[in-house]
């Protein structure tokens, strides 16, 4: 077994980095960076199948091969031309090119992706007059080039299919949940198999299957058909079926998961998925209202995703976050409670307030994820009774490994030293100067004010301010005659109703727009069984 190391990346979600992170550290990575949406970290070939096989907040693992400046797509065919692709692939090998772009210099990430093709294939038509194939679905080799302003990261992916495809879900509700979601939710509570675990509104039962899998600390990867690196000219058959077919990890659940959902076809659903993961034992299911909770199993945490009114409809939205606040405070105490949810007028409508509250994105949709800590009578008495018990420990944040973060204008990083930030600096804008302009604050009507831009020490950051010419520049008055007034400004009625009615009408249309553990792998790895398993 070869123990180089090498650099990688694992890709997530927003807001499940340091999750990630954490991960990766448990399976003895290096050098772990935390970057947006991604987690950087070095290994040897170890790290890489496990980070695939075990990492619930992984959506991929990359392995960057090599890295060049590039402002053209010619200059990406001659830089892609330079590596020596017999390392990575074969003649009879297929591969596929993925391309993601974050530049200004290269307007269509396909044409990108085309000239790195091009590149491979002129590479091996040149040294052997013959050239592998490209295939979109199921490639040996899976090539991504990833460029950030001229930054360019030519990387293989290891992982294939995307890590958040367990290949337990055989159906699926109207907007399922992301495993790596799901897990990362969890995983963002601390729950770890130590109570009960309840889901009221279970849809096709991914939080449940995910929390019945991270109790039990079951690979998030066991019931994969394979993985990209599989394929891989070093590929190490012995390395991986000894990570594959290693129990030693698991761990026994006392508890249980309990999962409910107003819609009978849901709960159908999700029996056939706890089924095909084999946790049956594990998972409790029941077609049943969330108002019509009238106990909670003791002791538990409780973690769900309600609809938000965007994918999934419902007739009275508030009304629905109205009922969850009013039965988590009368049936769930002495729980924990956490609800992901997309609108601020909904969680207002619970009632209750979040003693945690984080930023999470659920497919498009910037949510917000909420932590609600039930308990019987009021906040003062219940923090109070928490000192006496010396629970003051236990609603203090948990402890956080603290990772390093990547620093704008880095290699690796996707906004070069120098660029704003558009998030936190104070940008230019006519409201901004209008507020201004209005100010109680002098030095910001003088900021406000015309004239010509110097790089002075008024703003004291090398930046362009705004001289202030109020002396020098005199406002010249409207002279009116007696008894003349003001002339009114013309406004055109019928145009105007007619845009504003388009308007409307435009709108519209877009918006029509058994006995022991009932848990067994599937096949091991290394026999036969494993080749019969698939062959069916």
């Amino acid at each position: 077994m070869s123990n180089e190391t090498f650099d990688m990346v694992a890709k997530t979600l927003y807001g499940l980095e340091e999750i990630l992170a954490g991960e990766l550290l448990a399976i003895g990575a290096n050098d772990i960076e935390i970057g947006r949406r991604m987690v950087s970290f070095t290994g040897d070939k170890e790290v890489l199948y496990k980070a695939n096989f075990y990492c619930r907040t992984a959506l991929r693992i990359l392995k960057p091969i090599y890295r060049f400046k590039a402002k053209d797509a010619d200059t990406v065919y001659k830089e892609v031309k330079k590596v020596v692709w017999e390392n990575y692939m074969s003649l009879d090998k297929t591969f596929a090119i993925d391309s993601v772009i974050y530049s200004d210099d290269f307007n269509h990430s396909k044409f990108v992706a085309y000239r790195t093709k091009d590149a491979i294939v002129d590479y091996f038509m040149e040294k052997h007059n013959k050239r592998p194939s490209v295939r979109v679905n199921n490639p040996d080799l899976y090539i991504n080039i990833h460029i950030s302003h001229n930054d360019c990261t030519l990387s293989i992916d290891s992982s294939g299919e995307s890590l958040h495809k367990r290949s337990y879900r055989v159906e699926q509700t109207e907007a399922p949940l992301n495993e790596v979601l799901a897990a990362g939710m969890i995983l963002k509570t601390g729950w770890k198999g130590e109570t009960n675990f309840v889901d009221p509104m279970c849809g096709s039962g991914t939080l449940l299957i995910e929390a019945a899998m991270i109790a039990l600390n079951i690979a998030p990867g066991i019931h994969r058909k394979e993985f990209a690196f599989e394929k891989w000219i070093d590929f190490d058959q012995e390395l991986f079926d000894r990570i594959y077919n290693d129990e030693s990890r698991e761990r026994e659940f006392t508890f249980k998961c309990y999962g409910s959902d107003i819609n009978p076809t849901a709960i159908e659903i999700a029996q056939k998925n706890i089924r095909s993961a084999g946790l049956v034992k594990y998972i409790d299911l029941q077609t049943l209202p969330f108002q019509q909770y009238a106990d909670a199993p003791q002791p538990g945490i409780m973690v769900t995703n309600p609809p938000y009114g965007e994918r999934i409809s419902s007739r009275d939205l508030l009304g629905l976050y109205t009922m969850i606040g009013e039965r988590i405070k009368h049936v769930f105490t002495g729980y924990k409670v956490w609800i992901l949810s997309y609108k601020d007028e909904c969680f207002d409508k619970i009632g209750l307030r979040p003693s945690e509250k984080m930023k999470l994105i659920n497919g498009s949709l910037d949510c917000e994820y909420r932590c609600y800590d039930i308990f019987e009578g009021k906040n003062k008495d219940y923090k109070k009774a928490l000192n006496e018990e010396g629970g003051e420990a236990s609603s203090a944040p948990r402890p956080k490994t603290e990772f390093p973060r990547k620093e704008y204008g880095s290699r690796n990083n996707d906004r070069p030293a120098g660029r704003p930030n558009f998030k936190s600096d104070r940008m230019d804008s006519p409201a901004r100067r209008f507020a201004a302009a209005h100010s109680e604050d002098e030095s910001e009507r003088a900021s406000a004010a015309p004239g010509k831009r110097f790089f002075g020490e008024e703003r004291g950051d090398g930046r362009p301010a705004r001289k202030q010419f109020g002396s020098e520049r005199p406002v010249r008055p409207i002279l009116l005659k007696a008894g003349e007034k003001r002339p009114v400004k013309m406004r055109y009625k019928d145009e105007d109703d007619k845009f504003s009615k388009n308007r409307k009408d435009f709108g519209d249309r877009k918006r029509r727009s058994g006995e022991g553990r009932s848990f067994k792998k599937p096949f091991k790895r290394g026999t036969d069984d494993f080749k019969d398993k698939f062959d069916d």
